[in-house]
């Protein structure tokens, strides 16, 4: 399955815990030490990537206010972290751990029984609470959700069976049982879901079916994208079958069917192949495809790019058995309304 942005915690992630005096849970105390193969980056830009709820002025706040240390030491906002730094940063007002809160978000619930409820994710909502998103999340609004219907379900024990990346939009299965989420996690470990994605990708693939294989795991140089070792020398075995369904000369419209499922999969696999995820800003995927001598070919990519802020992958299929009545489920997810406008409009421009 195509994963979440949320889960991209650094494996050198040290500690994080609010703080322990007659002021606890007014800061929150985050650890950090920077991988040896990280590039040089600003710390404010350092930072904001593993706290995405925070903004660059909180974290540049916390600079000018000596909260954020490096190996000991005080550090403005514009110093730039080097391979095996120790950070220390103290936050104020962290969200609480380990609670779900409630939060009243329009959802959109396309089948709901008593063991499991499908939901239709818009793009730009994290799916679960995590380091950086504390709130606003499926989950809050699955909370609220359960708790206006009289549900009885232990977010914090059960619920997910798969999540989606926070900029991708389409189908997921929520448990609401743990015999459910048991019943369904045995599924998707067994790869026997029915998922299909829809992507929209750079430049007119030369076949209109192929697979793309080889080992996924962490860049070694970006630790925020993932990176595809062909000769399988680190990272996990990946395989992502497509289908072209459009070709609009610059850009094709393609479904994907997943084998396996590691993080950021379609994204990192057509990365590798040169056909990166349109706005797809982590990939790289923001930069248009260079070549195009085309009318006003930039300020169309900028218009695309206003209609669809965020990288152009969809979840539109999910099929699983029903873990109590043993009934095939399968749903659908029409094109999102921003996909489809930008679609529209890119079938409009290049006919002219």
């Amino acid at each position: 399955m195509e994963t979440f942005d949320e889960d991209f915690a650094d494996e050198e992630l040290l500690e994080e815990a609010s703080g322990e005096d007659e002021n606890s849970g007014l800061y929150e105390h985050l650890k950090l030490k920077v991988d040896r193969n990280q590039e040089s980056l600003r710390i404010d830009k350092y930072l904001v990537l593993f706290r995405q709820n925070s903004t660059r002025n909180k974290i540049s706040q916390a600079c000018r206010a000596g909260n954020v240390l490096v190996n000991g030491v005080t550090v403005k906002q514009n110093y730039k972290v080097k391979p095996g730094d120790e950070i220390s940063v103290v936050l104020a007002h962290p969200p609480r751990q380990n609670i779900i809160r409630p939060q009243e978000i329009p959802l959109n619930i396309v089948y709901e029984d008593d063991d499991v409820v499908v939901v239709d994710k818009e793009a730009g909502m994290v799916v679960h609470p995590g380091h950086g998103n504390w709130d606003g999340t499926l989950v809050n609004a699955l909370a609220w959700h359960f708790e206006q219907s009289g549900t009885k379900t232990d977010l914090d024990r059960v619920g997910l069976v798969h999540r989606i990346d926070k900029d991708t939009s389409g189908l997921l299965v929520v448990a609401k049982n743990e015999y459910a989420l048991s019943y369904l996690a045995k599924q998707f470990f067994d790869r026997k879901t029915k998922r299909l994605y829809w992507a929209f990708v750079w430049g007119n693939l030369e076949e209109d079916e192929g697979t793309i294989s080889g080992n996924i795991g962490r860049h070694p140089k970006n630790r925020m994208q993932m990176a595809v070792f062909a000769d399988g020398s680190q990272g996990k075995h990946a395989v992502t079958h497509y289908k072209v369904i459009e070709r609009l000369r610059y850009m094709t419209w393609v479904e994907c069917r997943l084998e396996t499922g590691r993080t950021h999969q379609i994204r990192a696999h057509f990365k590798h192949t040169g056909h990166t995820l349109l706005n797809d800003e982590r990939y790289e995927g923001h930069i248009p495809l260079r070549g195009q001598n085309l009318p006003k070919y930039k300020q169309f990519i900028h218009n695309i790019f206003e209609i669809m802020p965020r990288h152009a992958l969809h979840a539109h299929t999910l099929g699983f058995v029903h873990p109590v009545t043993k009934k095939e489920m399968y749903f659908e997810s029409p094109m999102p309304a921003d996909m489809d406008a930008a679609i529209k409009k890119w079938r409009n421009y290049i006919e002219k």
